[in-house]
């Protein structure tokens, strides 16, 4: 099978033998592994300015990027972050990507119309909003999501080369949702719903990302179909035994090898975390293995080395 089909696999929660799949959300130390700046650091105010020509080696290099970095940790998937985000662009870097690899990996992007946490700057308006503005704050999911199916029936219309979206939409501190469970179920799951309804309908895959603790809201977010969940957090509090007993039938699971110790941890508290994330997601199928959030600027490429290194070895249904 290709590294596509593992990874289909895992989302369908279907028997596998051979590698537990694994990918990371965004893998952004290229510079320290490639020598290139990752593909969404890179400022294109020329870009206008620029001939065919030069924008074709752009758009090339990003895709090298992505290919190579999966081919050296042995990802099934690839999580593209166009840049500039366009449809024109971002479907001549999905071609690329599949010119260079066939059909190999599982290719995926944002595409989440549901409303996050709210920045620093806007939060007491935007929680005001919840309030005063309720009919507003739907409405203005409903009007992403119709942009965000315009980008979806386009590429697929254009080739079908993306297999699925992530939804990046964030909702939880690690303490807490921010959104409590009541207005969750008012104001964000029917959108998440019709969103991951839409994605299904057109052919793709939906995995449900966001960090922290989604505990309160987590039978909400199941119950609105996706494919799967990302990133079971272990610093939120998310256990991922607990998950598989309870929703391991239900949705595939992604994640959970905890970032806070892969920055701040010493090697062996790292080494028994990555075990244990193997030992608790992989038993029956349904299982991604990744980080509980994604690789960021400043961790130690080493850690993620060492992580990845032990599951080459041990992560592998006999």
């Amino acid at each position: 099978m290709t590294e596509k089909q593992r990874f289909i696999k895992a989302l369908k929660r279907e028997p596998l033998t051979g590698h537990v799949p694994t990918f990371e959300l965004v893998f952004f130390l290229t510079m320290e592994e490639l020598g290139k700046v990752h593909p969404t650091h890179r400022a294109y105010f020329q870009w206008d300015q620029m001939s065919a020509h030069e924008k074709k080696l752009q758009i090339a290099d990003m895709a090298d990027c992505y290919v190579e970095v999966a081919k050296r940790y042995h990802h099934s998937a690839i999580f593209i972050h166009p840049n500039p985000g366009d449809k024109e662009n971002t479907l001549r870097l999905l071609e690329r990507i599949r010119e260079i690899s066939g059909d190999e990996y599982y290719i995926m992007m944002h595409g989440d119309p549901t409303l996050p946490i709210p920045t620093g700057d806007d939060m007491v308006e935007f929680s005001a909003r919840l309030y005063e503005d309720p009919e507003g704050v739907i409405a203005e999911q409903q009007q992403n999501m119709k942009w965000a199916f315009e980008m979806a029936e386009y590429l697929k219309k254009n080739g079908g080369l993306l297999d699925g979206f992530a939804l990046c939409s964030d909702y939880c501190f690690n303490v807490n949702p921010f959104y409590t469970p009541t207005m969750f179920s008012e104001l964000i799951a029917p959108t998440l719903a019709e969103v991951i309804k839409g994605y299904h309908d057109m052919g793709y895959y939906v995995i449900k990302h966001t960090d922290g603790n989604i505990m309160p809201i987590v039978d909400q977010m199941v119950q609105c179909g996706p494919d799967a969940l990302h990133s079971l957090d272990p610093q939120g509090g998310v256990d991922l035994k607990f998950m598989k007993e309870h929703y391991g039938d239900k949705v595939c699971l992604v994640g959970n090898v905890n970032c806070g110790l892969l920055q701040t941890g010493t090697d062996e508290e790292v080494e028994a975390d990555v075990r244990r994330a193997l030992r608790d997601g992989m038993p029956g199928g349904g299982y991604i293995f990744s980080t509980s959030n994604c690789v960021y600027t400043g961790m130690d490429l080493e850690r993620y080395r060492l992580m990845n290194r032990i599951w080459w070895e041990e992560g592998i249904y006999k």
